[in-house]
């Protein structure tokens, strides 16, 4: 079955380890809350908690009494008399050096304290919970939603966050493989006067659900969305940093929606809390369901087609269930594939050669691009607004690039580059987005790695690659991401179209970055040459007026004669009203004259404002008001009427 065949290759849908089952459970729960609120227009609000459930609890949990142990050589932990004396034995000899160290003034180490080896049978478990605010499920479906693998039968082409369309199941496989414990869901509808309760785990080898429980509560809240609840094996300790850093990736990249991360253990100092604030409340567009291309389709996706369409003949066929055919295309097709078709044939009696022969036409003949328009990229405002929320750069810039088209699919490539930042590394850090979904692992082999550390010239942009702290974000969305390997980790960097745009993205944030540090190094030359000025201004204020005092004397004694204006200064300087003093103010007044009108040209060019800034979110107005809504990539202006 479905279940069973991903049950045993787990490592496929990134259930590879302990460690990495908890952060794709997370991940699945995450994103599945995300597309749920999406689908209402409904800015997410989701809660995640993890909490830590030790083996007495577990035991506790599944109705299994703690038993001491009878044979201590029976378990893998177990340690012999002479492998314990031995222990012992080495860690005497390393106190003894310590101490002789310590005699001699030595740098102590500190004694490593030697690990006992974990048994195999002591595993971490975790209950997880993910809360949202979504559309919520139909009581009847809920069932098959989560104990049924593959149980979806809209065939259609959209851009999806998901990578298999798993979702909550394979966690749910997970579970049933791991504590054996059932996943726990409740679901209200908007409008709903009840929440439905299910509890459920799935039959593996059949590919059902196995319902514990199923039944409608009193929904007094009014509360609509899901809550789902699963108790598998983890490790926290390991996956704790990818975990956290997905959350905040994801802060990045839907910065409308509000996250509540919670990690709960018995011991108070490893507790974790994180709230991740909502800094917009504008939101992508939904992703619209589209057909497929010609170019894109194989031989089996034409049969499948064919199978489920209601038109009758081939030319409604072509028409209706690929896009950019029209009557006059679908015509000269048909003509050319032969005189065996015709546009009035029934399309399901097409034979196996004639399905092959379609499928052979399809990609050699020339079809106009799909556009993106079915496409909902994260927008150049929420990039931008993300990247400042979470790493407070100095600079940013952001870039969103026309549609483009590979093999038949479309897609949209935005990118931002950040300079400076709160917990930022020196050097690239690369943040990489699919479907506006993070991705975390197997960085090396992607594009978007591969284009910012080989193919992008960051001098040129007078941007040190190795010293300062660059972020690098590139988003793609497409209804077809090229992944690579079977964990689609990454996107491959043998897609010309791909690495073309992610090239020209990144370096279109550069351009916009190359002006604001030319500016900035101008300002700080500016400030260099006043300092530089300030500095001489006491041996030059000294040395003019020892100048003008020997023009006075000559003057006074007519040895030279001067022109009235200029004879009118040395007359000053002859009764002390020109004096070291006033030369010395003078030569500063102009000093700052100069700086003041070179900083305010500055300013007029940058269009900023040099005075301390403080970061501020402005709350949309209360009440259901009718509005407009400007866009720019970097702001939104929203006229209440």
């Amino acid at each position: 079955s479905p279940a069973e065949f991903f049950a045993e290759n787990k490592n496929i849908a990134g259930f590879d380890n302990p460690g990495k089952c908890l952060y794709t459970t997370v991940r699945e729960l995450v994103e599945n809350a995300l597309d749920s609120a999406e689908a209402i227009s409904e800015l997410p609000v989701i809660e995640i908690t993890i909490e830590e459930i030790v083996k007495s609890k577990f035991n506790s949990m599944i109705g299994l009494v703690d038993r001491e142990r009878v044979d201590e050589a029976l378990y893998d932990d177990y340690e012999t008399a002479k492998a314990r004396e031995k222990r012992l034995a080495k860690e005497a000899r390393a106190q003894e050096i310590q101490a002789k160290n310590a005699a001699l003034g030595k740098k102590v180490k500190e004694h490593a304290v030697s690990k006992s080896s974990k048994g195999r049978g002591e595993a971490s478990f975790y209950r997880v919970t993910c809360r949202d605010n979504g559309r919520g499920m139909p009581h009847d479906d809920i069932p098959n939603m989560f104990g049924r693998v593959l149980s979806g039968t809209k065939y259609g082409l959209k851009q999806t966050r998901g990578k298999f369309g798993l979702g909550a199941k394979m966690a749910l496989i997970w579970s049933k493989m791991s504590t054996g414990l059932p996943i726990e869901i409740s679901s209200s509808m908007r409008g709903q006067n009840y929440l439905s309760f299910c509890r459920l785990d799935i039959d593996i080898h059949r590919n059902i659900p196995h319902i514990h429980l199923h039944e409608k509560r009193d929904n007094k809240d009014k509360w609509h969305g899901a809550e789902i609840q699963v108790v598998i094996e983890g490790n926290w300790t390991t996956y704790r940093s990818k975990i956290l850093h997905y959350m905040r990736q994801m802060a990045v990249i839907t910065p409308y929606a509000q996250f509540l991360f919670k990690f709960v253990s018995d011991a108070p100092d490893k507790n974790v809390t994180i709230k991740f604030a909502r800094r917009t409340d504008v939101m992508p567009p939904v992703p619209v369901e589209t057909k497929h291309h010609p170019s894109s389709v194989d031989i089996l996706l034409i049969k499948r087609l064919i199978a489920e369409t209601s038109k009758q003949n081939l030319m409604q066929f072509l028409q209706h269930e690929f896009v950019n055919i029209g009557k006059p295309l679908a015509e000269r097709l048909i003509g050319e594939m032969g005189p065996e078709f015709s546009p009035k044939m029934a399309v399901k009696s097409l034979t196996d050669q004639q399905i092959v022969r379609i499928h052979q036409l399809f990609r050699q003949a020339k079809f106009d691009d799909p556009s993106g328009d079915c496409l909902s990229p994260a927008g150049e405002y929420n990039l931008r607004l993300g990247i400042i929320k979470e790493l407070h750069p100095d600079m940013v810039a952001t870039y969103s690039g026309s549609a483009q088209v590979f093999e038949g699919h479309p897609f949209i490539v935005e990118a931002g580059v950040s300079v400076g930042g709160k917990d930022v590394k020196q050097g690239l850090n690369i943040f990489r987005f699919a479907n506006r979904i993070p991705l975390l692992f197997e960085q090396g082999g992607d594009v978007v790695t591969r284009t910012a550390l080989k193919r992008i010239s960051w001098n040129n942009y007078k941007i040190n690659q190795a010293q300062d702290k660059i972020g690098v974000f590139v988003s793609i969305v497409s209804t077809k991401i090229p992944f690579k390997g079977t964990g689609k980790e990454y996107i491959g960097d043998d897609i010309s179209e791909i690495a073309s745009a992610v090239k020209s993205a990144i370096q279109q944030c550069c351009i916009q970055l190359k002006s604001k540090i030319v500016k900035k190094i101008q300002a700080r030359e500016q400030q260099e040459r006043k300092r530089n000025l300030s500095k001489y201004i006491p041996d030059a204020s000294n040395a003019v007026y020892d100048v003008l005092q020997e023009m006075a004397k000559s003057h006074a004694s007519k040895k030279k004669r001067y022109e009235e204006g200029d004879a009118d200064i040395l007359q000053k300087v002859s009764d002390h009203l020109i004096t070291k003093e006033t030369l010395y103010e003078k030569l500063t007044q102009h000093v700052e004259k100069v700086d003041y009108e070179m900083a305010l040209e500055y300013a007029t060019q940058t269009g900023v404002r040099e005075e301390p800034r403080e970061d501020i979110y402005l709350q949309s107005l209360d009440g259901k008001g009718n509005f407009f809504d400007f866009h720019s990539p970097i702001f939104v202006f929203r006229l209440f009427l």
